[in-house]
């Protein structure tokens, strides 16, 4: 008897989670947002913001994350490579100009190893998983999703980088952004959208949506304002 009880109340605990636990992260994720969208256009003192903006990123990943159900191998070697892949590619364009062009990165994202944040894998890896979560919606073929992943991935660079360039995030060498930025961005992502597509661990993350969508809105609206 005391065991059916106990049953019943981890179910009920279980029930409670899933039902408010999506609109609490989803709610978290609008407000620092929100916060950080004021703080750099109308505080009058975006530095400050600038540097919440690490604090930021490892929030939303923690959001991100707490929704994800395969903690497999499989999922941490993803995790690790994309890691990997995304943090050395940004070492070899900062230093070399191959792949994205010549840049330099500023303070704003925090902690450098070989002048490039550490935090920028980490970003990667969120990119590559939100935009794979999406690109599975639809019923195409595996390759055609994942370039639709790395086409998403580029869209949403194409609206950070004048936002990058203004808050000290990083900068181009000749003030423009070149094409092979994209270029570059495109093809990385897509090689390891094709990872992310063959990769075997679950991929049911109710947030992902959410946190790509909320990123996109955010800075398609401060260069909207800028």
């Amino acid at each position: 008897m005391l065991k059916t009880i106990t049953t019943k109340a981890n179910i009920t605990r279980k029930y409670k989670y899933n039902k408010y636990g999506l609109p609490l992260a989803l709610a978290v994720l609008v407000i620092f947002h929100a916060v950080g969208f004021w703080g750099l256009l109308f505080s009058g003192e975006p530095a400050y913001f600038q540097n919440l903006t690490p604090m930021n990123l490892l929030l939303t990943n923690a959001l991100l994350f707490a929704f994800h159900r395969s903690w497999n191998r499989a999922f941490i070697l993803f995790a690790i490579l994309v890691f990997a892949v995304g943090y050395f590619s940004e070492v070899v364009g900062v230093h070399t100009g191959l792949l994205f062009g010549d840049y330099t990165y500023g303070q704003a994202l925090g902690l450098k190893v070989w002048e490039v944040p550490v935090l920028i894998g980490l970003n990667w890896l969120m990119l590559v998983y939100v935009t794979g979560h999406i690109s599975n919606y639809s019923n195409w073929h595996w390759i055609a999703k994942a370039i639709l992943g790395a086409g998403l991935m580029v869209l949403l660079d194409y609206f950070i980088e004048p936002v990058a360039m203004r808050f000290d995030f990083w900068s181009w060498s000749q003030s423009d952004i070149p094409l092979s930025n994209y270029v570059g961005w495109f093809i990385v992502a897509f090689i390891l959208q094709l990872y992310f597509q063959k990769a075997a661990f679950i991929k049911r993350n109710r947030l992902a949506l959410f946190v790509y969508f909320v990123q996109l809105l955010f800075f398609v609206s401060i260069c909207l304002l800028m």
